[in-house]
């Protein structure tokens, strides 16, 4: 007997999805006789003149049945001689859409119906392509309706070279098309006589038949943490699903993001030791010592897995209201839960021609490709590579919905800060990033510079969006130790704090705000001041030293 096959069948408005489980269901005689009965006497005020209507035994919302369309998923869990399935039957409306995203972001195959007297539509190729998006790789393009078309080869023919394309357009590379009719029961469960031309399997078949396992290059552990498990004073494991490879008692496993090491002094599976657990297994791990873990961190055997606050991601917009950049959000990555602010949008996918379309908003159901920078560094990888760190939500911070669905399709590992630079002294460049302030929502947000090192002889931004400098000027920074001399728009000098003699230019610091001294014995005060300050706490001095508004300001924006 094979493994459980968990799918989906989706399509467009009335392509008979409902109608083909349902039928298969009622074939297999997989109903219990309480359903069957309801089912003869439900079809009888149906819209089929007393015939069976198979698509009742999904349609199980008052609001699907009068408007003869899926609304909701429906989950039915079904056993044959050979397959165990879970099928997930959603609904073919635009409006729909993100209940369909649901639906195929647990599936590891697609049925999708097409129309066989209207072929593919915009919504089978929206279907498809969110089908691809959140890792399906096996798909069965249902052609229905054939009775409709008197059963022809030419027509399915037709649809089949439409559906190459498509597959070549999406790069899906495991693709089966069958010729059925839902009402009549061609090809569902039994051989159709009625198109005696087709030789390949029966759609239930096929679906006992199929092997979805995935060759998983990444055979590395790691397990994203749930749950710090403390019932008493001598115990603290990490309890979570491992995602990938095996972990093994007396294992060297690294923490991220800390990046601390420590081996495995016990697992637990259930309530019961195990030498070692797989991947699919929920654990509980005891460390040897102490480290800084706690739900949304990575126990891993990789070194290597990424740790970064930006990334570029595919999402599917599913909100009423509008994606626009500068917008924040709750993600949800793994079992991280995280504020994340959308960057930037560099441009939707159009459904049919997978055209990219430069843009800075998104509608309802529109696929994007979007940059979003997370509040700090999280552990985070491509969805190619790792499913559990490359899948995300966002989540809307007011009402809570959920707003859009997607995947990574880039960590940005860039570490590098701008800075000025000469030798061993360094300071931080900040001047230059542009400040944007959206009274709308009351939202500050930096877009950093382009330039990322200064050194001496470089030219410097004097003018942007959110910051207009003089010629010469100069940078203190306090924390670094560090001064810095611009002169007549370019670098000239960097040196040690204590070397500095101010010189009657103006002060900044490396944000861009202005330091108020005026003479020398004010520069000492003020370094003294923040000797002696709290260096958590620095509010109070910045308060009494800085000004923003001389030579730095927000710039107002509609779209951020």
């Amino acid at each position: 007997m094979s493994g459980l096959l968990k799918f989906i069948t989706c399509g467009s408005v009335d392509d008979g999805k409902s109608t083909l489980i349902g039928h298969m269901l009622y074939d297999s005689k997989l109903l219990y006789a309480d359903q069957k009965k309801a089912l003869l006497l439900d079809s009888k005020v149906g819209s089929r003149g007393g015939d069976i209507d198979y698509s009742l035994l999904l349609d199980g919302l008052m609001a699907e049945r009068e408007q003869g369309i899926t609304i909701d998923v429906a989950y039915r869990y079904f056993t044959t001689d050979r397959r165990s399935f879970i099928v997930a039957d959603t609904p073919g409306h635009e409006e729909y859409t993100r209940n369909m995203a649901v639906g195929a972001s647990f599936a590891q195959l697609a049925v999708i119906l097409v129309d066989a007297t209207q072929g593919i539509l915009v919504q089978t190729r929206r279907h498809s392509r969110i089908c691809a998006l959140m890792g399906i790789h096996y798909f069965v393009f249902a052609v229905n309706k054939m009775d409709l078309v008197q059963y022809s080869e030419k027509r399915f023919q037709s649809i089949v070279c439409d559906i190459q394309k498509l597959a070549k357009q999406l790069g899906l590379k495991n693709v089966m098309v069958i010729p059925v009719s839902a009402t009549e029961g061609d090809n569902i469960t039994r051989r159709s006589e009625n198109m005696k031309w087709y030789t390949g399997s029966t759609l239930l078949d096929y679906l006992e038949n199929v092997d979805v396992s995935e060759n998983n290059e990444n055979t590395e552990f790691y397990l994203p943490v749930q749950r710090v498990c403390r019932p008493n004073h001598t115990f603290r494991g990490f309890a979570g699903q491992v995602e990938s490879g095996v972990v093994k008692f007396g294992q060297r496993l690294v923490t991220l993001p800390s990046r601390e090491t420590a081996t495995v002094q016990s697992l637990l599976v259930g309530d019961k030791q195990a030498d070692r657990a797989y991947a699919g297994q929920a654990v509980t791990i005891q460390l040897d010592r102490e480290v800084d873990v706690s739900r949304g961190c990575v126990l891993t055997s990789d070194v290597h897995l990424p740790v970064s606050r930006r990334i570029t991601a595919t999402l599917l917009w599913m909100d009423d209201e509008t994606l626009t950049v500068g917008r924040e959000y709750l993600a949800k990555l793994g079992t991280k839960r995280i504020p994340a602010v959308v960057k930037n949008i560099q441009y939707k996918i159009d459904v049919n021609s997978g055209e990219q379309i430069p843009t800075q908003t998104a509608s309802k159901n529109e696929l994007v490709v979007c940059e979003l920078e997370f509040t700090e560094k999280i552990v985070v990888d491509e969805f190619r590579r790792n499913k559990t760190l490359g899948e995300l939500i966002l989540i809307d911070r007011v009402s809570h919905m959920t707003s859009a669905c997607g995947v990574v399709e880039h960590v940005n590992s860039n570490t590098e800060k701008p800075v000025f630079a000469d030798g061993s002294l360094q300071v931080g460049g900040y001047l230059y990033d542009e400040l944007y302030f959206n009274p709308e929502t009351v939202l500050l947000s930096c877009n950093p510079s382009q330039k990322v090192t200064y050194h001496i002889g470089d030219r410097v931004p004097d003018n942007g969006d959110s910051f207009h400098y003089p010629a010469n000027y100069d940078v203190l920074s306090a924390a670094a130790q560090t001064a810095v001399f611009i002169r007549n728009g370019a670098v000239a000098r960097i040196l040690p704090l204590a070397d500095y003699l101010y010189t009657g230019q103006p002060v900044l610091d490396e944000r861009g705000l202005t330091v108020n001294i005026a003479s020398q014995e004010e520069f000492k005060r003020f370094l003294t001041a923040y000797q002696m300050a709290d260096k958590k706490k620095l509010a109070s001095l910045r308060n009494q030293w800085l000004s923003f508004g001389n030579f730095r300001r927000a710039a107002f924006t509609d779209t951020f």
